[in-house]
């Protein structure tokens, strides 16, 4: 990969250039997997996460699941930045509560989390969200986007998650984030790519507004996007590319392509690898000449116990459920994450 910064092919331990030192920061995405509680919510569909469900779902189960989600998360990052990652925009989560509940937890309660989300109009009764260290971000303000989903064949109405947006200041420097979960391939990837394709136009038309006040706006958009770096839904809507050569304005850098291409991936189906869970960046965190925080690196966080050892789904993301059967994994997806650097 070639990059248009020189501090992109310094070793991991390597943060000073002629004497000048850097600070270290993290953002990242988690999908935790059918994080719900054990309360029946009217107008949700959340009957298989009941203690009499599908999936006989109870307190015992809960709490192990939060547990699980904790420990994973306090890992994420702290190779070069003790406190972790600062923000963490988070999918599959049925409400407000279970979040609080998990910034609760041992191992995440002495890094005060905070949190920002709605609820969304999804059929499935989950959400997104974002968490955030106090000491690196200050929110501004929020809102939920909605992605207006309308079959173009039937002309019925689809409802999916909102695309949350969060401005703030990131250690004062004004950043914009975005979290998503677009839209499933259920139905399979081809007869479902308009609404990822709807999904990605909402996050554009945002950054493109944000650009036009300010052509150097630092944008975080990061999500479960149920597509490639290399689909379309990326690449032709988004324009997010593999490269940071020549970035034009109307673009965005995706430094998960290039792990996707040499094999890396979040999910297995099929004995195979897709990286649906990204980090994606404007130009701003790309060129040295804006200054402030800019990309360092893309990492998706692989460590063999976040892996199943055995059975048909040997080498597959340990995740909770095979099934019906409970087997206290983590989730289907694993972490991703990009350090940032900054001159002190």
């Amino acid at each position: 990969m070639k990059y248009c910064f020189f501090f992109l092919l310094l070793p991991l331990t390597a943060f000073s250039q002629q004497g000048a030192d850097y600070k270290v920061a993290s953002i990242g995405f988690y999908n935790l997997e059918n994080l719900f509680d054990t309360l029946d919510t009217p107008d949700t569909n959340d009957a298989d996460f009941l203690p009499g469900g599908r999936l006989l779902w109870n307190t015992e189960k809960y709490i192990s699941k939060q547990h699980n989600m904790a420990n994973v998360i306090s890992q994420l990052g702290t190779e070069l930045s003790p406190d972790g990652v600062a923000l963490l925009g988070v999918a599959e989560v049925e409400n407000r509560k279970v979040l609080e509940d998990l910034v609760s937890q041992p191992e995440l309660k002495s890094r005060k989390y905070q949190i920002v989300h709605y609820d969304s109009p999804d059929e499935r009764g989950i959400d997104v969200g974002l968490l955030y260290q106090p000491k690196y971000f200050v929110p501004l303000g929020s809102r939920a986007v909605p992605v207006l989903l309308k079959d173009p064949k039937t002309g019925d109405k689809d409802y999916t998650r909102d695309i949350l947006y969060v401005a703030g200041t990131f250690d004062g420097e004004p950043v914009h984030v975005m979290v998503g979960h677009w839209p499933s391939r259920r139905g399979g990837e081809a007869g479902s790519a308009w609404m990822r394709a709807a999904a990605a136009q909402v996050c554009k038309n945002l950054a493109d507004s944000l650009k036009k006040t300010d052509p150097n706006a630092k944008i975080v958009i990061m999500g479960d996007l149920n597509d490639d770096p290399d689909n379309k839904s990326l690449t032709d809507v988004l324009k997010a590319r593999r490269s940071t050569e020549e970035l034009r304005a109307d673009e965005l850098y995706n430094p998960m392509y290039d792990q996707f291409k040499s094999g890396n991936g979040t999910l297995a189906y099929k004995d195979s690898w897709n990286l649906f869970d990204q980090v994606i960046v404007s130009k701003g965190f790309v060129n040295k000449k804006t200054g402030g925080w800019q990309l360092y690196k893309a990492m998706v966080f692989r460590q063999p116990w976040l892996l199943q050892t055995e059975g048909a789904f040997r080498g597959y993301p340990f995740r909770t459920f095979v099934g019906d059967i409970f087997i206290n994994g983590y989730s289907d997806h694993l972490p991703v994450f990009l350090y940032f650097l900054k001159r002190k």
